[in-house]
């Protein structure tokens, strides 16, 4: 539902997925202008949680228009808040935002609920894991599996083994490539490439490319350190397996 990075370019909002399984629904990261993407496939209250991978503005920002959606949105009713599995900080961002003295604000709408590392979730079908990754910041990567097969986002990160070890003979890989050249908080694309070949994914998909190379380029790179299939996640996409 997006993949741009830092900011919400045309047509591509900033990060944004939607999981899917036989059963579950969860909206992965909340990049500004995700929820209208969000809102071409589902709909809020057909949501079974929210997970957020860090808390910088191009992966969070378009849960305080989560909030006014359900608030003041008139949509479909929930019958119960939506769960939103994210850092502990995400309470007081959104009472700073919203100039409220506590949470009790939102607490109808939103049920706030904190990663750590390792932390495990079953909803219905769909079995998730979150591991702490090396960003500079409290940030995770997601490990969601059912039916047999694994899908994993590296969320924001550089290269770490915590990151090695949730990939392992991931179906699908989606990884960021960031940067060109290497840092402590971001993958390059090779580097997204080489993830991919060590911990033996079957696919890699690269996501979030940062402005300072084409996303073209970005996936020529990571598919030359990689030799499985590679592609471009683009907004609109379906990939199944």
């Amino acid at each position: 539902m997006g993949t741009a990075a830092p900011y919400p370019q045309p047509d591509n909002p900033c990060s944004g997925y939607l999981l899917q399984t036989g059963g579950a629904s969860v909206w992965v990261d909340a990049g500004p202008g995700s929820l209208a993407e969000l809102l071409r496939h589902t709909t809020l209250d057909a949501l079974d949680a929210v997970w957020l991978s860090h808390l910088h503005l191009d992966h969070i920002g378009d849960i305080l228009n989560a909030y006014y959606a359900l608030a003041f949105g008139e949509l479909p009713p929930r019958s119960t808040p939506l769960p939103v599995y994210a850092p502990a900080g995400l309470a007081d961002r959104l009472t700073g935002f919203f100039a409220q003295p506590d949470t009790t604000f939102y607490s109808s709408f939103l049920d706030l609920r904190p990663l750590s590392d390792g932390h495990l979730v079953q909803l219905k079908d769909l079995h998730l894991t979150s591991r702490a990754v090396a960003h500079g910041t409290e940030a995770y990567a997601l490990r969601a599996e059912a039916a047999g097969h694994s899908l994993v986002y590296s969320g924001d990160c550089a290269p770490c083994p915590a990151l090695d070890e949730l990939s392992s003979n991931a179906d699908l890989l989606l990884c960021e490539a960031n940067d060109p050249g290497p840092t402590p908080v971001h993958h390059t694309p090779t580097q997204a490439g080489a993830l991919a070949h060590r911990t033996g994914a079957e696919r890699l998909v690269v996501t979030h490319v940062g402005p300072s190379m084409t996303p073209e380029t970005a996936t020529i790179q990571a598919a030359a350190a990689f030799p499985g299939p590679t592609s471009l996640a683009k907004v609109g996409t379906t990939l199944s397996f």
